[in-house]
């Protein structure tokens, strides 16, 4: 059986020669010095400059830069799937200091299923285009690492964009936040799964000015309180909509149920408000990287 293992990798690497997706280093995925860029430091608080209003505290893995910027454009724009495990695990660990420091990882660990991995959702054009969606995937990997140590990680895909966005490519950080106001919302019984939720952190492969996440934490919140509002008032709630958890299944497609159900649970447990991101709030934000000027800024 050994023997068949090696000859199959063999046969792998001349059918589909492998090269690392910083450097180009032949027949690996992800070379030593590469995968240290990524892993090498501790995941630490990042702020864009300027900061846009409502963004929640953000945690990144690395510095998009050299190598790191590599690896996630090998993997978001051509398509190098195999990325997709080294930088979930990244995520998991910008994850892991984030919710701590804002207060949840203190004390007894958070319960099953109660740690929610909201992606933000790329443009569906450009999903089509890539044939993936890199956060989603990035985020399943993550949960996954996540779920692997202990933490109680699943992903909950309920941001969808409601209106056509331009491309953000080339927009200041003043364009950008215009560009995406109101864009984002939560699918119908996406409320009530984040409602019920111990934590919720947004995750994506990169954050520039920020316009994205505090987009989605918007977004976020307002389906939050609507849920608030409807318990408090006995209003009807929506009735299921498609949003897709994500649970022990590690990749997209997978694993999927309708949300608001908890296998084995009692239904929505109320929770505090979803602040702005000060410390103790419920709602914080994980990426794999960020500019290096923005850890500085944090620095300083």
């Amino acid at each position: 059986m050994e023997s068949v293992r090696r000859w199959w990798h063999d046969l792998s690497g001349l059918v589909l020669p492998a090269e690392c997706g910083g450097c180009g280093t032949a027949r690996t995925v992800l070379c030593p010095e590469c995968r240290a860029a990524l892993h090498g430091g501790t995941p630490r608080r990042v702020r864009p400059d300027p900061e846009p209003p409502g963004l929640p505290a953000v945690h990144a893995a690395a510095r998009y830069a050299d190598e790191v910027r590599a690896v996630l454009l090998a993997h978001k724009e051509r398509g190098a799937l195999a990325l997709t495990r080294p930088l979930g695990a990244a995520l998991a660990g910008a994850v892991r200091v984030g919710v701590g420091e804002v207060g949840v990882g203190e004390g007894p660990p958070p319960r099953v299923r109660d740690l929610l991995l909201v992606p933000v959702p790329s443009a569906p054009r450009a999903t089509r285009s890539r044939g993936h969606d890199p956060a989603r995937r990035i985020a399943l990997a993550a949960a996954a690492e996540l779920r692997g140590v202990g933490v109680p990680a699943r992903v909950a895909a309920v941001l969808r964009q409601r209106r056509v966005v331009a491309d953000q490519a080339g927009l200041n950080s003043r364009q950008r936040l215009d560009n995406l106001v109101g864009a984002l919302a939560v699918v119908a019984g996406g409320g009530r799964l984040l409602f019920g939720a111990g934590a919720v952190v947004l995750v994506d492969d990169v954050v520039t000015t920020g316009a994205s996440l505090a987009e989605a934490a918007r977004a976020v919140r307002a389906a939050v309180q609507t849920e608030e509002a409807a318990g408090a008032f006995g209003w009807a709630r929506e009735e299921e909509g498609p949003a897709a958890v994500y649970g022990g299944a590690a990749r997209e497609g997978r694993g999927v149920r309708p949300s608001g159900v908890r296998k084995g649970g009692t239904g929505p447990v109320p929770v505090r408000q979803m602040g702005a991101g000060r410390a103790g709030d419920l709602l914080c934000a994980a990426v794999v990287a960020a500019p290096p000027d923005a850890f500085e800024i944090n620095r300083n």
